[in-house]
């Protein structure tokens, strides 16, 4: 086993919360190894007076952290799964899935109303296509606002922009310690989570067998195989971050329950199904419910968001 491990990571607080999590476990695991931590900045935190949407590339998050594995500056890359594109770079693969946080979206209200109550025209903050085609479509009398920044920045912008709520990946909230501010935990029936929302994970070269088996200790099986159905899924629609895409699998004993919505961004147009396997078949799951959304019109609306 090597002596050091170089660990990769974004500077936000979150990215540090994530990536101190991860070290602080493997160093339980493997008390002999000295880790050390490296801060990059990725094109994602350098952007932030653009919607991600309209910047319009994958990997916004995560390519100035596989370009540091790749050339042997670190050893090991620590993400949020949700920012991770379905395809990676040649020589990286995903080592590890660590045990998933609260998976869904929450409601932070200036006022402390829930979705139900907020008023007519309401303005929500958000950085999410997914979550405000699916809120539209909920409520069509919403009013998005495109927020950046890190979690601390959006919170923030709830009173300096006077929005009347702003939305945020519960997993963020609750990993921060500022379960305190949530109002409302979203029901997945108004708004499907991101693929990956809410999972860590730790990307490594490939072929690196000593890191792989460092990683591997702080694998989950069920996050792994839910995330393997999802990603599997938004791969065969060939859906970036920036599509309103929303997926949820879930794995009970030795079967997975899989559960997506394709949605447009006024919210008007939705195809959402769910599809049932074995959790060893958790990636053809996924496939075969993208291919059961396409045939009933998904392709469609994916086909009108890119023109």
């Amino acid at each position: 086993m090597k002596k050091k491990v170089i660990v990769g990571t974004r500077e936000s607080a979150l990215a540090m919360w994530q990536t101190n999590w991860v070290v602080e476990q493997l160093q339980r695991n493997y008390p002999e190894i000295k880790l050390e931590i490296v801060k990059i900045k990725t094109r994602g935190d350098r952007i932030l007076d653009v919607a991600l949407a309209k910047i319009g590339d994958k990997g916004l998050f995560t390519k100035e952290l596989e370009l540091a594995m790749l050339q042997g500056e670190i050893d090991l890359a620590v993400h949020s799964i949700k920012d991770l594109p379905t395809k990676l770079p040649e020589g990286l693969i995903i080592g590890a899935v660590c045990k998933r946080e609260h998976p869904g979206d929450v409601l932070v209200s200036r006022e402390g109303q829930r979705l139900e109550e907020l008023p007519p025209g309401a303005q929500l903050g958000t950085s999410s296509l997914r979550r405000s085609a699916q809120l539209l479509r909920y409520r069509p009398d919403f009013k998005p606002v495109s927020i950046r920044g890190n979690l601390n920045t959006r919170i923030k912008k709830l009173q300096s922009e006077k929005l009347d709520a702003i939305i945020l990946a519960a997993a963020g909230m609750l990993r921060m310690g500022w379960s305190e501010r949530i109002t409302q935990y979203i029901p997945p029936q108004i708004c499907l989570p991101a693929v990956g929302q809410g999972a860590i994970g730790i990307e490594i070269r490939a072929g690196d067998a000593t890191i792989l088996q460092l990683v591997k200790s702080l694998e989950h099986r069920e996050s792994l195989l839910a995330i393997e159905a999802e990603r599997a899924l938004l791969r065969q629609l060939e859906g970036g971050c920036q599509v309103p895409i929303g997926a949820f699998g879930i794995v009970f004993k030795n079967n997975i329950r899989l559960e997506a919505a394709v949605v447009s961004i006024d919210g008007t147009k939705q195809v959402r199904l769910n599809h049932s396997g074995t959790a060893e078949q958790a990636a053809e799951v996924g496939t075969q419910l993208a291919e059961r959304l396409l045939a009933n019109g998904a392709g469609e609306i994916l086909a009108g968001l890119a023109n």
